[in-house]
């Protein structure tokens, strides 16, 4: 079967993918080459830099319409690594490009550099921060399977330490579970990834997706680095490690392991299912992964309800959310494909946002109360108005109520179940936006009602500008053009709409 010349064949502007994975790394080795206390800025500096570009690549590919690819030092797979860019991955880079810079901005305030005495804390967090930053990057843009594998590692390695950068003894059991999850999930990605360079001979994603065929080899392959994957996702029910972590982390860490980190598996599993495997008949494997998503959107809920801590239950929420995201895996064929696709990316990227907000939001409430108990929030919203703006307007967005990024991609979604008569998915949506409204309540009809709380420290507004900021992204993305959405087909594989 041939191959598309143009996959593998470098792109005029093609040059400007290697740059958000290298100016991150260059970050990292400043950081520690000048000094701990120049990590701050020097991340300060080119994070949006990476922003700059990560825009221009959007821009580039938005104009041409058509993916753009790079191959490093001129050699084409299979001898030499490409790297490739579509509506999606350009869209997450951006993301990704966001959410960063604005997690730094806030965490200035916890772990500033400048001026005071050298720590470690400090520099471990602005080099980890750098260095997920460019781990994202490589996976957005990785073209060969090993190498998405050196992403996965890269970011495991980067995010498992900011969750125990306190040292306390949770902090600490909280990572290590972290860990384990995710060492196990990159043991079985790897695992497939040798099944299908001994059957085919080549791990780029271009060259190998033509020569799949629904043999033994390649289901064992499929099935092994899928469940990997989900570990790392936190997909219902290798979710155990994400409540902990997330919740012990703190505010700004909280806001990237939500709103990126677990994005970045949820982005390989796409890149697996509609571009390597987009030839294997996947209405069961689609509807088994959309089956955990039901029932990671329930369970969470449910837990998320019982909690006693604010950030346990934003954390909770968090594995519910994720469900939604595979619930575009059985819709993914037929005429109802595009919308699918598209209602699955928009609600990954409305819950970056409104997740990014909520955990900020959250830290906030801690630092400001000196707690994050839900019963003892009576009146804090007298007190933390904009604060507390911020955490509703994500919620809101979480419940799927218009105007929000999350009601468009749950319309998109209930649009294509309803069309392709797989109502389950509806009424499962449905469900799950009835309870993260009962448990955005328990917190917002507390902090609404009763006294205003004495704050233990005053808060600054910068920082609640950079919540409500963050929230109010994910509740413009409900107004996305319908040029938005053709953007995120660029690149998506016709061969896509094969898992009939």
């Amino acid at each position: 079967m041939t191959v598309d010349s143009s996959a593998i064949a470098a792109t005029a502007g093609g040059g400007l993918l290697a740059l958000p994975i290298l100016l991150p790394v260059v970050g990292v080795l400043l950081s520690f080459l000048i000094g701990g206390r120049r990590a701050e800025w020097i991340a300060l500096v080119l994070m949006p830099v990476e922003l700059g570009i990560a825009v221009a690549i959007a821009c580039r590919v938005w104009r041409s319409g058509e993916p753009l690819v790079y191959t490093l030092a001129g050699y084409a797979p299979p001898l030499g690594i490409a790297l490739r860019v579509d509506g999606f991955s350009a869209v997450m880079l951006v993301t990704a490009g966001l959410i960063a810079p604005a997690a730094a901005l806030f965490a200035r305030a916890n772990f500033a550099t400048l001026g005071i005495e050298e720590k470690r804390a400090p520099l471990v967090f602005w080099t980890l921060l750098q260095g997920i930053q460019a781990a994202l990057s490589l996976i957005f843009l990785g073209g060969d399977l090993f190498n998405l594998y050196v992403g996965l590692e890269l970011l495991t390695f980067a995010a498992v330490p900011l969750v125990c950068l306190d040292g306390r003894p949770e902090t600490v059991a909280a990572a290590l579970r972290y860990l384990l999850f995710a060492l196990f999930g990159s043991v079985f990605y790897l695992l497939g990834v040798a099944l299908f360079y001994g059957a085919y001979g080549t791990l780029d994603i271009a060259l190998l997706a033509p020569l799949v065929r629904p043999e033994p080899a390649v289901w064992l392959a499929a099935g092994l680095m899928t469940a990997g994957l989900l570990a790392k996702t936190a997909l219902f029910p290798l979710h155990l490690w994400l409540p902990p972590a997330h919740a012990n982390a703190p505010a700004a860490a909280s806001a990237v392991l939500s709103g990126l980190v677990v994005k970045g598996s949820f982005f390989l599993v796409v890149r697996l299912w509609f571009d390597v495997l987009a030839t294997l008949p996947g209405v069961v494997p689609g509807t088994i992964l959309a089956a955990l998503g039901s029932a990671a959107i329930l369970f969470g809920s449910v837990l998320a309800l019982r909690q006693a801590r604010l950030k346990l239950l934003i954390a909770y929420s968090t594995v519910a959310q994720i469900g939604y995201l595979f619930l575009m895996f059985p819709l993914a064929f037929g005429p109802w494909a595009a919308e699918a696709f598209s209602g699955g990316i928009m609600q990954a990227l409305s819950h970056a946002f409104a997740k990014a907000a909520m955990f900020l939001s959250a830290g906030l409430i801690a630092e400001s109360l000196g707690h994050d108990r839900i019963a003892d929030l009576g009146g804090a919203a007298r007190a933390m108005p904009v604060t507390f703006l911020a955490l509703g307007l994500g919620g809101l967005s979480l419940m799927g109520l218009p105007p929000s990024g999350g009601f468009a991609a749950k319309w998109l979604l209930m649009k294509a179940s309803i069309e392709s008569g797989q109502w389950l998915w509806a009424v499962v949506m449905a469900g799950g936006g009835l309870l993260a409204g009962g448990y955005l309540y328990r917190v917002l009809a507390p902090a609404l009602s009763g006294e205003s709380p004495h704050l233990k420290k005053t808060r600054a507004r910068s920082r609640e500008s950079i919540a409500l900021a963050l929230a109010l992204v994910a509740l413009l993305l409900a107004f996305a053009p319908p040029s938005f959405f053709a953007f995120l087909q660029i690149g998506r594989p016709a061969a896509g709409l094969a898992l009939q």
